[in-house]
This record gives C-alpha cells, sequence and structure tokens, in this order.
C-alpha cells in the first residue's frame, strides 16, 4: 500500500516559500488568508490573483480555512448567526475565486457542553438546530459549487458528537476534519480519548486533518516530534480509510514546516 502524501496550510507569504515543495510535489494545499473579517471585508481580489499566479501548474487538492474568529456556528444570538451564514459565504466566495473543493469550519462543541448539553433537556438537539440554521445557505451552495465543509475539532471532548453533526445535513458537501493538536488538548487536559480514537470515530466521514504537535497542555502548533502525539498509532488508524482524507501540516513555525514534514517521512508513515 502506497503511503499517504502530506499537504500544509499556508498563507501566501508561506506557500512562496514552500513553493517547490507544494507545487512541485503535487502536494494538497489549505489556503490560510481568508479567515479574517478584515480581509473578508475588504478587496480580496488581488490577495486571491496572487496566490492563483503562486498555484501555477498546481494539480494537488486545494482548499481555504474558512472564517471563525469571534463567533460559533451554533450562536444563541439569531442575530449573530445571520452575521455568521454571512461570513460563510464570504468564505465560498473565496473558493469560487480559487477554485478550491474544500472550506475548514470550526465545531460548536466545547468543554462546557460535554459536561452540560445532556443536564439540560433538549440542549443536544439545539445545538444541531442552530448550526443547521446558520450553515443551511451555504451547505446548499456548497453542493452546488462541489465544495466539501469540514467541521474541525476545538475543544471536543466526544468525537462522536461532531460526527454525528456532520451526519445530519445529510448532504455530500459536509464532512469532518480532526486537528490532532486540539485533539490532543482534550485527551490530556479534559479527559477525552487520545487522537487516534477522534480518527476512528469519524471513519470515513474525516475528509481533512490538521497534523499539528503538542504537549496537550495549549494549541501549540509545533511540528510533528517535537510534542507527545504517538504518530504511529494516528497513522495507523488513518490507513484504515477510504476517504482519503487530505493531511495537513499546520504549524506555528512556518519556515521549519518542513521539518515537521520529514519527521514523518523518517518515521515511514507519509511521502
Amino acid at each position: 500500500m502506497s503511503l499517504p502524501k502530506l499537504g500544509a496550510a499556508l498563507p501566501l507569504d508561506g506557500l512562496r516559500l514552500h513553493r517547490s515543495w507544494i507545487v512541485d510535489g503535487q502536494r494538497d494545499l489549505e489556503i490560510q488568508d481568508f479567515f479574517w473579517a478584515e480581509v473578508l471585508n475588504g478587496d480580496w481580489a488581488p490577495l486571491a490573483e496572487a496566490i492563483r499566479k503562486e498555484l501555477d501548474g498546481h494539480t494537488g487538492r486545494l482548499g481555504i480555512h474558512g472564517p471563525f474568529w469571534g463567533f460559533t456556528v451554533a450562536s444563541l444570538d439569531p442575530d449573530v448567526r445571520k452575521l455568521v451564514a454571512h461570513r460563510m459565504e464570504q468564505g465560498l466566495d473565496v473558493c469560487a475565486a480559487l477554485g478550491a473543493t474544500q472550506m475548514v469550519i470550526h465545531s460548536p462543541y466545547t468543554t462546557w457542553d460535554y459536561n452540560n448539553l445532556d443536564y439540560n433537556p433538549g440542549a443536544r438537539a439545539r445545538v444541531v438546530e442552530r448550526t443547521h440554521d446558520t450553515l443551511k445557505a451555504a451547505v446548499r451552495r456548497a453542493e452546488d459549487m462541489g465544495v466539501v465543509l469540514v467541521i474541525e475539532n476545538i475543544e471536543d471532548c466526544d468525537p462522536a458528537d461532531r460526527v454525528a453533526l456532520a451526519r445530519s445535513f445529510d448532504s455530500p458537501a459536509v464532512r469532518v476534519s480532526i486537528d490532532t493538536g486540539h485533539a490532543n488538548y482534550a485527551h490530556t487536559s479534559t479527559g477525552a480519548p487520545p487522537v487516534d480514537y477522534y480518527v476512528t470515530a469519524a471513519g470515513d466521514m474525516l475528509h481533512h486533518v490538521h497534523l499539528q504537535d503538542s504537549d496537550g497542555y495549549a494549541d501549540r502548533h509545533w511540528n510533528p516530534g517535537e510534542g507527545t502525539i504517538a504518530w504511529p498509532q494516528l497513522f495507523r488508524a488513518l490507513g484504515t480509510l477510504a476517504s482519503n482524507p487530505r493531511l495537513i501540516l499546520e504549524v506555528r513555525d512556518k519556515e521549519r514546516l518542513r521539518a515537521g514534514a520529514d519527521h514523518l517521512i523518517g518515521l515511514g508513515l507519509a511521502v
């Protein structure tokens, strides 16, 4: 069986830095310039054009990280949900401009939810209802565009909650993402299962992975090999899937991103 190919999450400057590795290797790429409100509300067309120029000749899969700062897709405030729906539309505008086929969005589940949803009658169903209210237009548009919205774990303690939320849309345009560092934080600091359990829970609903290492105390975004994640076990779980998720290195130190890739390649887990 062939080894999976690593990709990267980068803004334009990082893409320029690692262009040959990304483009010559035809690696999957996640653009990370378009989750800021000030970018989405401004004239981002020149930025998109600059990214397209850097990607000339690229045939790997392309996605973006969608907007997420300052809100939840399951906000209790209907006015906030309208704003979030607008942000999702803006993110899909960017996908259309770049030809991206995937957009990462954030899970609404929190540690507080884990301890309280089943204590408050009906609360679990209402999270799903509010998320549908926020995302219904974006999901319809994503279906038409051939874009998949992947819901990334943030504080999620129970990996099954997010998978059930994605399934509730009954749409090919909604799947899940796993951020390995977020999962390791949840495991170490809040009693969630180990990172590979998140993969097992997602199964073939998993279409995207943020690869980053941590000590489980904070959201470090260290290179693989610098923290405590058991990478062989994680890739063993990934190897059981038929969904071919995008494996995207998302590290804080963009200049040293290749060191994280080389660590996983050196372990014989990826290319």
